[in-house]
């Protein structure tokens, strides 16, 4: 490995682990960013701290007021600060979550390097002139060989080679990417290990993956999620309410002959409205997707994380996906009265324009068993298509061609009756195995089969079980027959799959889910999926996959593993149940600060309501300076949960919202007269009040 590639796995490690974690970096950029925040523009979009704001500027005028014309201005000044301290510390906290994106996004940074690349300027001659890496084009060709780096996202046109993608993966294994199916798209910054590739870019200047993968860690893109926008107008309609209640307090006030102080005043408005939400709301959702990226996940938007705690349906491709995806071909097995070796002949003359691995696997088993038939001159390769499900040659009157077994029977205009029956019973045999069976005709006529095996990826069953523990349905995808795909969805423990599907057919199946108020979450590697990524709620696209899928996706699994969808579930579900959480212990601590205000601004007037001085606190004074003081600490408190997330637990909805009630609700509600009746004892022995 070279000192670049192991300085890329290095930047791309220490992404990772600020990504994870606190550090001093982050938390000193934190409190600068907390401090920019205060700018009120930067605010308005949180109204809840931007009131508290509000007041804290007012109870410094009212400080300043108090300074200026010699009276006490003790009590004052604390409530000031503190009331300041309570809109840093929200800053803090949504900058601490933004903290750990920026700071990984600094590390990625690090892992882009300037190269010359070598753009082929004359295909027929082969000229290569070195070119900038930055002012390469979309749709020029470069070559790639061993120990260079790619210069820019792009798609194998021709060639294989082993590449190290420590750069965007973090893992320093090289992983193998070849010229067509779903394998061919590789990322501008990691190295080619050995071999030689072309590449056809497909990425400007400033967009290539990594650059877009440093601007959705950074957060830059981050929009807030519907529910988010819903909370926000919640707690805004919440800060209004109480502003006409505390507004009514001085009309109570004339009346009972009590003269309310406007800071007093100031400091109930502020106690009172949802500040600890409203405080750690944006923390919340920037986290969920800081959490993915420890997953090793990229989310481009909140809402498709907000959206994944959601999910009610999971469509899964196959090939690729739920299995490994490298079917290889085993055996031809010649159609009756066809020499064996003519089968084999065939079947590798209908793959030599087939780029794929399994149209490789092919022409492999062909030539190892002695078979060397090379393409006439002249012939015309056909490529396989996804809406013909066939690949082939043309050369003069002959041709051959191979392909799924309904589609290769179709174009032979053969119904099942006129199929020879030992023909049938290989296609059957093969596909109750778990094979894919493809058909191979010459000339019009049915040759044989071949056997194409594929296999489950170890651990996807017991994982998929879990996926219905959280009440998610889950549908393998398939192009293959559905014999073959009830094989493979048996063996997998999906709960249901769709066979012989086409582009057309995953759309509708998705379309048909969010009709019934479904929301679908789809995973897929291939160009073909791109479109059922798009549509789908969320879209995980693998980052092995196709750069169509890529791009169509609103995530991208960095370790191209399909089971991880059920951390990216139960970050999506960690998120709801976090802000639900939080936001009932904040509405539950206003019950306790009720107590702990109301009756320290009437007593003197109305020496009844001392009754309701519950918490025996020492004076007014400091019964109304703790409760502003742990009204500001809170929240500091709560930081570490809101990025942490509260655990999520498949015990159903019932019983979830009966745990937060419990430990959030009764919590929210005890805690505060513990805390401020403590802070109390500590202002009074201090003489703060």
């Amino acid at each position: 490995m070279t000192s670049t590639d192991t300085a890329l796995g290095a930047n791309r490690r220490k992404a990772s682990a600020l990504a994870s974690g606190l550090s001093a970096e982050i938390l000193g950029r934190a409190a600068r960013d907390a401090f920019v925040k205060l700018d009120p523009r930067k605010l308005v979009g949180n109204p809840v701290i931007f009131a508290t704001e509000i007041v804290a500027i007012l109870a410094t005028l009212s400080a300043i007021v108090a300074v200026a014309t010699g009276t006490a201005a003790g009590f004052a000044i604390q409530i000031a600060l503190w009331l300041w301290a309570t809109v840093l510390f929200a800053n803090l906290a949504e900058s601490v979550a933004e903290g750990r994106g920026k700071a990984a996004a600094d590390a990625l940074r690090a892992t882009r390097v300037t190269t010359k690349a070598k753009l082929i300027v004359d295909p027929v001659r082969g000229t290569i002139v070195p070119t900038p890496a930055h002012e390469l084009g979309v749709g020029e060709i470069v070559l790639v060989e061993a120990g260079d780096v790619i210069p820019a996202d792009g798609e194998i046109i021709e060639g294989v080679a082993s590449v190290n993608e420590a750069a965007i993966t973090g893992e320093s294994a090289p992983v193998i990417r070849e010229s067509g199916g779903d394998r061919s798209a590789v990322t501008g910054g990691t190295t080619v290990v050995s071999d030689w590739i072309k590449v056809r870019i497909t990425a400007e200047a400033g967009q290539t993956f990594l650059d877009r993968m440093i601007a959705m860690v950074e957060g830059a893109q981050r929009r807030k999620t519907p529910n988010e926008i819903a909370l926000a107008v919640l707690l805004a309609g919440l800060t209004l309410v109480f502003l006409i209640a505390v507004v009514s307090l001085l009309g109570l006030g004339a009346y009972s002959g009590v003269k309310l102080d406007p800071m007093v005043l100031g400091a109930l408005f502020v106690t009172l409205i949802p500040t600890t939400i409203g405080g750690l709301l944006s923390a919340v959702g920037i986290a969920g997707m800081d959490r993915l990226l420890k997953v090793n996940v990229l989310a481009t938007s909140g809402r498709a994380v907000e959206a994944a705690g959601d999910v009610d349906t999971l469509l899964l491709d196959k090939t690729g996906t739920i299995t490994f995806g490298n079917r290889m071909a085993v055996e031809v097995i010649p159609a009756p009265g066809v020499r064996p070796e003519r089968a084999l002949e065939a079947a590798l003359m209908a793959s030599l324009g087939d780029e794929t691995p399994e149209g490789r696997s092919i022409v492999e088993l062909a030539r190892g068993q002695g078979v060397a038939a090379e393409a006439p001159a002249g012939a015309e390769l056909i490529a396989f298509s996804a809406t013909t499900r066939q690949s082939g040659l043309t050369a003069g009157d002959r041709s051959w061609r191979k392909g799924a077994v309904d589609a290769v029977l179709r174009s032979l205009d053969l119904s099942a009756e006129q199929v020879p029956a030992e023909v049938t019973a290989a296609v059957d045999r093969i596909a109750r195995s778990g094979g894919t069976p493809l058909a191979v005709s010459e000339n019009g006529a049915l040759i044989g089969v071949i056997h194409l095996k594929d296999v489950v990826k170890p651990g996807v069953k017991e994982r998929f079980a879990d996926l219905r523990r959280m009440g998610l349905r889950t549908v393998m995808i398939t192009g293959d027959n559905p014999v073959t795909a009830a094989a493979i969805a048996s063996e997998a423990g999906v709960d249901d799959f769709l066979a012989e599907a086409t582009p057309e057919d995953k759309l509708r199946l998705i379309r048909e889910e969010q009709a019934k108020g479904r929301l679908v979450a789809m995973c897929g590697d291939g160009a073909n999926d791109a479109p059922a990524l798009a549509q789908s709620d969320v879209g995980v696209a693998m980052q092995t996959g196709a750069q169509a899928a890529r791009e169509a996706g609103n995530m991208v699994d960095l370790d191209s593993d399909p089971t991880k969808v059920i951390e990216i579930v139960e970050v999506g579900k960690q998120m709801l149940i976090t802000r639900g959480a939080l936001t009932t212990f904040s509405i539950a601590n206003d019950v306790a600060k009720y107590f702990a205000i109301i009756p320290a601004m009437f007593v003197v007037g109305l020496p009844a309501l001392g009754a309701l001085n519950i918490m025996g606190l020492h004076s007014p004074q400091s019964a109304i300076l703790s409760a502003v003081i742990f009204n500001a600490i809170i929240i500091v408190l709560l930081i570490p949960l809101a990025l942490r997330g509260v655990r999520y637990r498949a015990i159903g909805a019932a019983n979830l919202l009966s745990r937060n009630l419990l430990i959030y609700g009764l919590g929210g509600l005890i805690a505060p007269f513990i805390g401020i009746k403590l802070i109390d004892m500590v202002v009074s022995a201090l003489g703060l009040a």
